[in-house]
């Protein structure tokens, strides 16, 4: 790998006229954008071949004066948070942008590792701009974003009542108490109905009223959401599994967006980081774990429908799939986010819902087998024996007389 040097850096090493042979994008007056919450670096290759380094404040205004003067370019933007409203900023001022994925190893080949400035990052999107050395990423819908957005707020409401829940939980184990177990909608009546000391009554007093509001935006946004996948085709088949609620339906739709970006099944398995890594070298061939790649939340979300669907299972409560919990958890049993084992993580997406994204045809899957492979057929067939057979120690070889 070459280090760039200020004698010889790769702008002025490009050709001084034509088009790109990778990209097809003009050579010259080409921007790219290092994004942060603040302020951008931007780095711009003008027409004479000169490299113009800025730093702009990430606002619409500041982002609107340095780019609605200049011609159409193609600018590559490297995805973050605020990279959707920056993208739709400069594409409503006539220029093409490029959303790069930054997990794409390639794009970053010629920075340092030592050294981490935005300033090399901005200069090596640059040369992968130049070189065609980026991959786009995915940018989702506008609906697919709102459903995105109340799983988010949703989630901060799940995670804010069962923090509550745990510090009302370990105070009353310092005196003693204890709070029968059950759903978390009724836990501040079963608190109030112990017999509490006026004292320690009054200190859990704040978390409790604080956990009615709490609980009432949660069920609102749970209604919410389930008016959003009630109108969605592919969210109605979904929830046709029994172990898939309203809230797996909606994150899974939402974190696929557009099915028809996926060529196989497989493929979105390794999207949502449900396959095993892999380690080959040669004959030797090594698995681990799964890659925990992509979303988290529709990871969990799919191996807790796994295992509630699962036989032997415990049923939901209510007859309502997808409901249920205990206090330590949330109000239904997909917010839960169990740990997968070896077992657990194998394959939860056909375990959940065997519905093809990619064609589009969706169908209710079948429970699994209990004598099958997966998560339900390890835990269901018994061993050959047991107690487990010993062999009969042999008569010692007798020597030579």
């Amino acid at each position: 790998m070459k280090r760039l040097t200020p004698h010889s850096p790769w702008w002025h090493r490009l050709a001084p006229q034509g088009e790109n042979a990778l990209t097809g994008a003009r050579r010259r007056g080409q921007p790219w954008t290092m994004l942060d919450k603040k302020e951008s670096q931007i780095c711009i290759l003008a027409e004479g071949g000169e490299l113009i380094e800025r730093r702009v404040r990430t606002e619409r205004g500041r982002l609107a004066e340095v780019f609605e003067h200049r011609p159409p370019a193609r600018i590559l933007v490297e995805a973050s948070t605020e990279s959707e409203w920056v993208a739709r900023c400069l594409e409503g001022l006539g220029h093409e942008v490029v959303v790069a994925d930054p997990n794409f190893a390639p794009m970053y080949a010629a920075r340092r590792r030592t050294v981490k400035t935005d300033r090399r990052d901005a200069r090596a999107l640059a040369e992968a701009c130049v070189l065609g050395a980026y991959r786009p990423a995915h940018r989702r819908s506008d609906a697919q974003r709102h459903v995105r957005g109340r799983l988010g707020v949703r989630e901060a409401l799940v995670r804010t009542r069962t923090r509550y829940i745990a510090v009302i939980r370990a105070r009353l184990r310092q005196d003693g108490g204890w709070v029968p177990t059950g759903s978390a909608d009724g836990f501040g009546r079963r608190v109030l109905a112990l017999p509490l000391p006026g004292r320690l009554r009054s200190e859990v007093a704040p978390l409790l009223a604080v956990m009615r509001p709490v609980h009432a935006q949660l069920v609102y946004s749970d209604d919410r959401i389930e008016a959003l996948t009630g109108t969605d085709e592919r969210g109605r088949r979904l929830r046709s599994v029994p172990p898939v609620g309203p809230v797996t339906a909606a994150a899974f739709v939402a974190a696929l967006d557009d099915a028809q970006r996926f060529r196989r099944a497989h493929e979105v398995e390794a999207y949502l980081g449900l396959v095993p890594q892999a380690w080959s070298s040669g004959e030797t061939q090594r698995r681990g774990r799964i890659t925990k790649a992509g979303s988290g939340r529709v990871r969990g979300l799919l191996i807790q429908a796994a295992v509630s669907g699962a036989p032997g299972a415990r049923p939901a409560a209510g007859g309502v799939a997808g409901r249920g919990g205990a206090d330590r958890g949330p109000a239904r049993a997909e917010d839960r986010r169990g740990r997968a084992g070896p077992a657990a993580g194998r394959d939860p997406v056909c375990a959940a819902a065997r519905w093809d994204p990619v064609r589009g045809a969706g169908r209710a899957a079948q429970p699994p087998s209990p004598g099958g492979p997966g998560l339900s057929g390890d835990r269901a067939r018994p061993p050959r024996h047991w107690p487990p057979r010993t062999r009969a120690a042999r008569p010692p070889t007798p020597g030579p007389e």
